[in-house]
């Protein structure tokens, strides 16, 4: 314990810049991790040269000193609190040790401002350095593929598909490598639990999204579809002819393998601060309601609709004089301040709302997934599932959280045609509402031209490998899909020089936020409804 205490008081946090990206500096500190560890560094060396002249790396702090033993989780050094768990709080001390022999001054935490090319080639190749899970992790996951569908070309077949799909994703490329963060492992971890399942390797699988959890808790959203799975697939050895569950086959030696499992791993990530009597600051940091329903630039989801819709009528309402100017709230949902506002005609949305209405969008999907089974792979559309309606209506969601549905609808994208068409919408729709993370001049034709070569390989790529099949877009899909060219045009090239520029700000924001999320909408409800039509396969045999 004194072990903990003492190292628990590290502080490590990281403040970069890009090229205009927004500064989102963020610290962790004492034990526990940070708001999101900003870095700089990118998954290929070959696109490092780029941009990286034009890039610039602020402070990674890193201090190791003894505090008092409570006041770690109450450190507020800056603004930006910690809302990470203890796991990567630890993974930053680690990276500490490393960091001091590229440049000592970073460790201090006071400098909010530090800057120097040693700090940003550390922060770079740190990166780089853990995406070697990531790339295990693909190829774990690409081995899980069926190889039914053989081309005769290695790039017509699935596994190469896939193994482009997720190595070379436009979203993860730029949030991991251009907007600073650890993505790129902790996606590794949730891939390889997924293959653990997907080779029936269970409680490696329990293990891994265990301590993935305790790494980022916004994989919560998913984790109803891996207590179900393992119960439904695990504890229950064995299915009646039809499909259905054969109660009787029930292992308890399994459910206390897993409850095991997944006690250790949370003893040993949260064990000391309850030791310490600070697990109530910790949770009040990892689950910060305070700050308003939506980001400063709204997450493309049901909200953004929510919000936009409420814009419309308060315009409406003054407009028509039905609506007083004095009565309405100072706090503007398009001020691009993080914060609580209320609406102006339409319900304000609570905390609790959010949660409610979560957790009626979510409960289909489990529903299929205990009474429907349909193996590893209606697991894998449940945790897509579970992570889009944890976007659509959740509490002050990021626009980055659609890569958590993005990268696990890969693997369903190569097996079946109605999977990919809808993982190309969601795909190309998600990324495109990424954009406004990379807003300067010099970052513009960088962001255009990858996400362009991304999504045209994606899309004829899948088009090669179900070329027998119909096609993958109907024509109102591709109409949408078209529009997002248009919509880049005027917000990038025609709005600047425009009057409303002054007046409406927000209004490219606005616009790329609400036609995104008509996109989403359309990819979450139509993935919804092949899951609930699918039929369950029976299996008799234990799984």
């Amino acid at each position: 314990m004194a072990l903990w205490q003492e190292r628990s008081q590290s502080i490590l946090g990281t403040q970069s810049a890009s090229c205009g990206c927004r500064a989102l500096k963020k610290r962790s500190g004492t034990g526990w991790g940070a708001q999101g560890t900003d870095n700089t560094g990118f998954r290929r060396p070959q696109l490092d040269c780029c941009v990286k002249n034009g890039c610039r790396a602020k402070t990674e702090s890193v201090e190791t000193k003894k505090q008092p033993s409570n006041g770690g989780v109450y450190t507020a050094t800056s603004e930006w609190t910690l809302d990470y768990p203890p796991f990567f709080a630890w993974f930053e001390y680690i990276l500490s040790h490393v960091a001091k022999y590229f440049d000592q001054e970073m460790l201090n935490v006071r400098n909010l401002n530090y800057s120097s090319s040693r700090t940003l080639l550390f922060q770079r190749f740190s990166v780089i350095f853990m995406d070697v899970l990531f790339v295990y992790a693909v190829h774990e996951c690409c081995k899980c593929i069926d190889g039914k569908k053989v081309g005769k070309e290695l790039t017509e077949k699935p596994k190469f598909i896939l193994s482009v799909l997720l190595l070379w994703n436009f979203g993860l490329l730029i949030v991991d490598h251009i907007h600073f963060q650890y993505n790129g492992f902790l996606f590794g971890l949730m891939l390889l639990s997924i293959a653990r399942l997907f080779q029936k390797r269970h409680m490696e699988g329990a293990f891994f999204f265990a301590v993935l959890l305790h790494f980022k808790h916004i994989y919560l959203y998913v984790a109803p579809a891996y207590g179900v799975y393992l119960l439904r697939s695990y504890c229950f050895t064995a299915n009646k002819p039809d499909g259905s569950i054969r109660w009787n086959s029930f292992s308890f030696v399994r459910v206390i393998s897993l409850g095991l499992v997944v006690f250790l791993v949370s003893a040993l990530s949260l064990g000391p601060f309850l030791a310490l009597n600070q697990l109530p600051q910790v949770f009040s940091r990892l689950f910060p309601f305070k700050r308003g329903l939506c980001h400063a630039y709204w997450a493309p989801n049901f909200w953004a609709l929510y919000n936009a819709l409420d814009k419309v009528l308060s315009v409406i309402g003054l407009k028509l004089k039905f609506l007083d100017p004095n009565n309405i709230p100072k706090a503007s949902m398009t001020s691009g301040l993080v914060q609580q506002f209320q609406h102006t005609v339409l319900p304000s949305v609570t905390p609790l709302t959010t949660l409610i209405c979560t957790l009626i969008a979510i409960l289909p999907s489990i529903f299929c997934l205990w009474f429907k089974p349909q193996g590893p792979r209606g697991f894998l559309r449940c945790l897509t599932l579970c992570a889009l309606s944890s976007f659509m209506f959740g509490w002050h969601v990021h626009e980055k959280a659609i890569l958590l549905a993005i990268l696990p609808m890969s693997l369903l994208s190569v097996q079946k045609a109605g999977d990919a068409s809808i993982f190309l919408i969601l795909t190309t729709t998600g990324h495109y509402s990424l954009f406004p993370l990379l807003f300067t001049a010099p970052e513009l034709p960088i962001k255009i031209l990858l996400m362009l070569l991304f999504t045209i390989y994606s899309i004829s790529s899948l088009k090669t490998l179900f070329r027998k099949e119909k096609p993958l877009f109907n024509w109102m899909e591709t109409f949408y899909l078209l529009g997002l060219g248009p919509l880049e045009v005027c917000c990038e090239f025609v709005f600047p020089f425009t009057s409303w520029k002054v007046k409406y700000p927000f209004l490219p924001l606005l616009l790329t936020s609400v036609y995104c999320a008509v996109g989403i909408t359309y990819a979450w409800f139509k993935l919804y409804v092949s899951v609930l039509i699918d039929p369950p396969v029976g299996k008799t045999k234990k799984q």
